[in-house]
């Protein structure tokens, strides 16, 4: 059984930052940024044991405990495990716990992760479970035995935690296309809530729209569409698609930036309402450590963008002319 899942003002706050991605993030700058997300109303949160393996979920538990639990929608995931034993770390989250994480996909493995979020983030449930990295960026040709793996395991138990009402939906979390294209069109298992990391933004979009935003639609699978500024590309930042970012990359970037000068449009409010504007879309969800971003962020769905702006994206080629635009200018 489906149930709906409704984000106040289609926003969420994404946490990976808050696991000590890319920098030391201060316990005090990141118990302020969640304090001030829930202070200026976000009501949707969204995490991982990934996230310096569980940093950023107990961060996020000293938060969020504090409140009643029916008041915030609260998203985890699945498919790593995190170990007592510890290891130098170095990637995306070189700064974050040492602990080693094993990836496990099975029944018992999902059940387990579970479980342990649940003690990391103090809370009796989560609303939503993500399949995490299921995907060939992080898992390379493994990836097809371990899609396998959660076929078996993950997704029928997830299914069956959906269908008794433990949780209200589930679905992957990857930073590509076709994992969700795949799990949307499998017959023994039924995800209805996906995380799109990178794929639905303004700097890349066309290969979702041509196969995984008509299936979401189609087979009433919604998404939540993550890191909507690509790693902090779009807003002039050195990673894209949470890798180091490329010449190529900065010049379209910079492409953009000269269409929203041209209109006095801020692209941070332009690439949030383009990824949410799409109706296969639920919420987006944006991450940081800086609390006045926070607010930033909260305005950009107010902003308004001229219908100009948006006409010479597309007669540029920046914009698939086969994309919904926000508002009034779709």
């Amino acid at each position: 059984m489906k149930h709906e899942v409704t984000v106040k003002n289609k926003l969420g706050l994404g946490t990976a930052p808050l696991g000590n991605m890319f920098r030391e993030v201060p316990e005090a700058e990141a118990m302020e940024t969640i304090q001030t997300a829930w202070n200026e109303g976000i009501r949707y949160f969204d995490t991982a044991p990934f996230y310096g393996a569980g940093l950023a979920e107990m961060r996020l538990g000293e938060i969020l405990s504090s409140y009643q639990r029916d008041d915030f929608l609260l998203s985890s995931k699945v498919g790593r495990i995190i170990l007592d034993e510890e290891e130098e770390k170095e990637g995306l989250f070189e700064y974050g716990r040492k602990n080693k994480i094993r990836t496990d996909y099975t029944e018992d493995g999902t059940l387990q992760s579970i479980e342990d979020s649940l003690k990391r983030l103090k809370t009796d449930r989560l609303d939503i479970v993500f399949v995490h990295d299921l995907s060939p960026d992080f898992l390379g040709d493994e990836w097809i035995a371990k899609f396998d793996e959660a076929r078996k395991g993950a997704f029928k138990v997830l299914d069956r935690l959906r269908d008794e009402g433990v949780i209200k939906a589930w679905g992957l979390g990857v930073n590509t296309t076709t994992p969700i294209e795949v799990a949307l069109e499998l017959e023994e298992a039924h995800p209805d809530l996906s995380l799109s990391a990178t794929q639905y933004t303004l700097l890349q979009h066309e290969r979702a729209l041509e196969r995984m935003m008509p299936l979401a639609l189609e087979k009433e699978g919604g998404l939540v569409i993550g890191s909507a500024f690509n790693s902090g590309a779009l807003l002039g930042g050195d990673h894209f698609d949470y890798k180091e970012i490329t010449p190529e990359i900065k010049q379209r970037v910079e492409r953009f930036r000269n269409v929203a000068q041209n209109h006095g449009v801020h692209l941070k409010d332009a690439a949030i309402q383009f990824s949410a504007a799409h109706p296969a879309v639920k919420a987006v969800v944006t991450g940081s450590t800086r609390p006045d971003r926070i607010k930033e962020d909260l305005q950009t769905m107010k902003a308004t963008i001229p219908a100009a702006f948006w006409k010479e994206l597309v007669e540029d080629r920046l914009l698939s002319p086969k994309a919904p635009l926000p508002g009034k200018f779709k």
